[in-house]
């Protein structure tokens, strides 16, 4: 399969992961499992909340570096500004609010030295 698309998902501790991938079912199946990347293995459930076509693995990733550089609240105002996300064969489902559970981290702030 060829057909190159851009991804995010919601952790289950309500952080976003960014992915690029070329069968996006598949790799959905492999990140609920617990073997995808690392960094969801230790933040299941995941949930697909955005995807994009890309015309190839260049375009894919260099989006995906793209999409790595906004902040969270960027981030955040993208998913919602795109419809739901349906896989092949499936109807889109609503998504729930876009605000991660519980407290949201304190904003970063720059260290003065």
């Amino acid at each position: 399969m060829d057909d190159w698309c851009v991804y995010m998902l919601r952790c289950g501790d309500g952080s976003l992961y960014t992915g690029a991938t070329n069968d996006l079912e598949a790799r959905l199946r492999v990140h609920r499992r617990g073997r995808g990347a690392a960094y969801t293995r230790s933040r299941l459930p995941v949930r697909l909340v955005y995807a994009e076509p890309a015309a190839d693995r260049g375009t894919a990733l260099r989006r995906e570096w793209a999409l790595k550089q906004l902040t969270r609240p960027e981030k955040l105002a993208l998913v919602r500004r795109r419809r739901p996300v349906a896989l092949p064969g499936r109807r889109a489902r609503p998504s729930a609010s876009v605000r991660p559970r519980g407290r949201s981290p304190a904003p970063r702030t720059r260290r003065r030295r």
